[in-house]
């Protein structure tokens, strides 16, 4: 695939068509837009090297809200069959209410257990601890998410549905802090490209906003 139809598929999923002046402050409930744009480039069998952009948009679709890349390098390794292990950076710009703007420097350490299928469904269990440096102060989370999926392929149509539910401890608060729940459908387009849709319903009370309906996008690219 010529490299412009990779950035033109990535700029039209990534950036929604919406720009008007916001509020000026952060509501306690919002609907926002999810996209974001995964590079994957296999260094061998057993190890990718990943890149991620990702917007946000939200107060109701409306305006920006949230930026975040990778800067670094982030790898894949898996070592088994079952078992996955994805480090990455990530440079985070958030605009919780305009004009003011927070900055955040990321290290997520996951490792991944993969079950065999069971009656065609692969369930997986994602265990992600992040580093997070910010202002007013740094923190440490970790993340657990399980996930469940299935692929169809009646004639000759192939696409995948998946749910997952996600659990985030914040060991600064010392509690449980978040809950997301995902459910969508991704279909390949060929063999270097694939996209994922997904409905995101998360519920947070700490955070403005916390409660938040998403609908995302997820464009991946592999060469």
């Amino acid at each position: 695939m010529k490299i412009f139809q990779v950035l033109i598929i990535a700029l039209l999923i990534t950036f929604p068509a919406q720009f008007v002046f916001a509020q000026t402050s952060a509501p306690a409930e919002d609907t926002q837009s999810w996209n974001e744009v995964q590079l994957a480039v296999p260094v061998n069998k057993k190890l990718d090297a990943n890149f991620v952009g990702q917007l946000r948009f939200g107060r109701n679709g409306r305006d920006f809200v949230d930026e975040n890349m990778a800067i670094g390098a982030g790898l894949t390794y898996k070592p088994k069959k079952y078992l996955q292990f994805a480090p990455s950076y990530a440079y985070i710009v958030n605009r919780p209410s305009p004009p003011r703007n927070a900055y955040e420097h990321r290290l997520n350490l996951p490792a991944t257990l993969i079950a065999p299928k069971v009656f065609g469904f692969t369930f997986s269990d994602r265990n992600l601890f992040e580093r997070r440096w910010r202002k007013p102060a740094n923190s440490w989370r970790y993340r657990n998410r399980l996930q469940v999926e299935r692929t169809f392929k009646p004639k000759d149509f192939e696409f995948r549905v998946f749910a997952s539910d996600e659990v985030f401890y914040d060991f600064r608060a010392r509690s449980w802090t978040r809950n997301r729940f995902t459910i969508g459908a991704g279909k390949p387009i060929s063999k270097q490209l694939s996209l994922d849709i997904y409905y995101l319903r998360q519920n947070d009370g700490r955070n403005r906003p916390g409660d938040i309906h998403v609908i995302g996008s997820g464009l991946r690219i592999r060469l």
